[in-house]
């Protein structure tokens, strides 16, 4: 009972610093943004966009003091050869709410901001929706199949709000942030998929194939990142509270092969085939990096 008490003042504490932390943050860079949506000059723009990356990254890094003042020992084993003025593609396979301050954590300072595909609804979340949108983070809406064969109109919105995105990402060095499973994995939905899998959902290939052809001739380098909790999938409470006590981290280098910046995703059937069968040996070696992780 006691520790369970002491685990829940923990997990308020934490909450309260970081939502004071966001606050202070927010708040001039959500008043340099607005300055920076009516300044006509590029290259104003370009230094604003700089001072508000650096906001960000202020806030990205007062959180992961937090995160290893609570206790959470992040180890962290592979490449290290990133730079930061560089162009990223950054793959990670996907369990937890966690894996977002985790990924701030192990990148901040290494490389540059990462900047993460949202659903449009996240927008509307208090404070860090417009911080999302002042930083440039893309909003999407993804279409169902159904959705799709009822409203034939609507193929190739996701394509061009990609690519909408992406023009904006070439002003300045950035790490593309994308989970290509779509969603974070669940015992539910491996039985589901009938995954091949033993850790893994299966791979979407298009969003990575959008973002490498848009982002042409920048984008050459994935940054392939698993990430392991030994002691199980854990929640946000979870990191608040001071229960995860461990986090391993692989990080691998990867050359993107040049034929995936000039191809036809959506047209080109033999293309299509070919950078799927590159994503799922991509998938396979992360599913065993993985498996040696969690060992």
């Amino acid at each position: 009972m006691l520790r369970s008490l002491l685990a829940s003042l923990r997990a308020m504490v934490a909450f309260l610093l970081v939502a004071l932390n966001t606050v202070v943050h927010a708040l001039p860079l959500l008043l340099l943004a607005l300055v920076k949506a009516i300044v006509p000059v590029a290259a104003a723009r370009r230094r604003l966009g700089a001072v508000l990356t650096a906001l960000a990254q202020s806030w990205v890094g007062v959180n992961s003091w937090l995160i290893r003042a609570g206790g959470t020992d992040v180890r962290v084993s592979g490449d290290a050869d990133l730079r930061r003025d560089g162009w990223y593609l950054v793959v990670c396979n996907h369990q937890s709410w966690v894996d977002i301050p985790v990924l701030q954590l192990v990148f901040a300072r290494r490389i540059p901001m990462l900047k993460f595909f949202l659903k449009r609804e996240l927008i509307f979340v208090p404070v860090l929706g417009l911080a999302w949108w002042a930083l440039d983070f893309p909003f999407m809406r993804r279409y169902s199949r159904a959705e799709l064969e009822r409203r034939p109109h609507l193929r190739g919105k996701d394509l061009q709000a990609t690519q909408r995105a992406c023009a904006k990402f070439r002003e300045l060095p950035v790490a593309v942030m994308n989970f290509v499973e779509g969603t974070r994995f669940t015992p539910a939905k491996h039985a589901q998929q009938q995954s091949p899998y033993a850790h893994l959902l299966l791979p979407r290939a298009g969003g990575v194939a959008f973002v490498i052809q848009a982002m042409r001739p920048l984008l050459q380098t994935l940054v392939d990142v698993s990430v392991v909790y030994p002691q199980g999938r854990p929640t946000l409470y979870d990191l608040l509270a001071g229960r995860v006590r461990e986090v391993r981290v692989q990080i691998t280098r990867r050359t993107i092969p040049a034929e995936f910046a000039e191809g036809d995703y959506e047209a080109d059937a033999a293309f299509r085939a070919r950078f799927q069968d590159w994503i799922n040996a991509l998938w396979r070696d992360k599913d065993a990096c993985i498996d040696a992780l969690r060992r």
